[in-house]
């Protein structure tokens, strides 16, 4: 009886506690692991990015299960039953939000277009001559760039230029940017006609148009904010408010929002601008957790945060992301339908 009894008193619903010393740290390890990973899915849950470093590691929810996971046998190997408990309760929480968010209806009406969408960061203009060999292979009618400086913008306009023919489909005579050196230069490249627009005042270029394409208005919208530095998240919050903002303004009429948002669908200020009426392309094809970044370090443990963003008048028939040397982004190409609403 004895020996059931001390056998019992190993498992505790207290605070993680043992009479051996290696049990006592094993159980004080998974503690802090589950109670970082649990600050970080409260702020899931209460549909917050809250502060530092919270923001950065929801960009990577569905890593987290990792943690989760050695916490868990920690918890059974110090028989530490709140521990076990706790950990079970977070797994269920990851499982529940890892699943994709935004709605995936389809738009009503006949379909007037097809369109072809690119979007890339080429990381300072680094990888200007890689994108310039994509998109003359994938061929795409509308073109968004980001983080491209003054020879990047220069390359693109040798290669697509107006000194093509505008009959040539290597050519893009259209073109609507922000010039800037760095990350700020950002440029809209289109084989249909652009009229210009107001673009988002942001810290990095953000240009918009209007295309018509077939006779038909299609806003577009560049968008590249802020990434969540420590010392940027509040820069980081404004401009994704700013695009959500122009979401709820555009939403009743064609509209794509494309480029690097440096945001996940695990970030409440990125679910906003879905709200506001929009689908994320990615996910209406299935691609929806697919990492876009960082590109060369981890791939597979990477975060979606480059997106094609549309209005309910598209719909998308497919995504792929393409590897490009010389970025840390993966560049998104996604084929789209507009249609007529009745």
């Amino acid at each position: 009886m004895r020996g059931a009894t001390a056998e019992a008193d190993e498992w505790t619903d207290d605070a993680p506690v043992s009479r051996h010393g290696g049990g006592r740290a094993g159980a004080w390890f998974a503690a802090l692991l589950l109670a970082g990973v649990s600050t970080v899915v409260g702020c899931r849950i209460a549909d917050t990015d809250g502060i530092t470093p919270v923001p950065q590691l929801l960009a990577f929810l569905p890593w987290l299960l990792a943690p989760t996971a050695v916490a868990l046998l920690f918890a059974a190997f110090t028989r530490w039953r709140l521990g076990l408990v706790w950990s079970l309760a977070v797994l269920a929480a990851l499982a529940w939000y890892i699943e994709p968010y935004g709605k995936t209806s389809q738009p009503k009406g006949a379909p007037v277009a097809e369109l072809r969408v690119l979007t890339s960061n080429v990381e300072f203009g680094q990888a200007t001559d890689e994108l310039i060999d994509a998109i003359r292979e994938q061929r795409p009618d509308l073109v968004f760039v980001q983080e491209c400086e003054y020879g990047c913008e220069e390359k693109l306009e040798q290669a697509f230029g107006k000194g093509n023919s505008k009959g040539d489909k290597g050519s893009y005579p259209y073109r609507q940017a922000v010039e800037g050196a760095g990350s700020d230069g950002s440029v809209i490249l289109s084989r249909h006609p652009l009229k210009p627009a107001v673009g988002i005042p942001a810290t990095m270029g953000m240009p918009g148009a209007t295309a018509d394409v077939n006779g038909h208005e299609i806003r577009l919208q560049l968008a590249h904010p802020m990434p969540p530095l420590p010392t940027e998240l509040s820069t980081w919050r404004e401009e994704l408010s700013d695009l959500r903002d122009y979401a709820a303004t555009n939403r009743t009429r064609p509209t794509l929002l494309a480029g690097d948002f440096n945001a996940s669908q695990d970030h409440a200020a990125f679910r906003r601008i879905l709200d506001a009426g929009f689908a994320d392309a990615a996910r209406l094809t299935g691609d929806a957790r697919t990492p876009s970044w960082p590109a060369r370090t981890a791939p597979p443990l990477g975060a979606q945060i480059d997106h094609v963003l549309v209005s309910r008048d598209f719909a998308a028939n497919r995504a792929r992301f393409l590897d490009l040397g010389n970025t840390d982004h993966r560049t998104l190409v996604v084929d789209l339908t507009l249609f007529k609403s009745p």
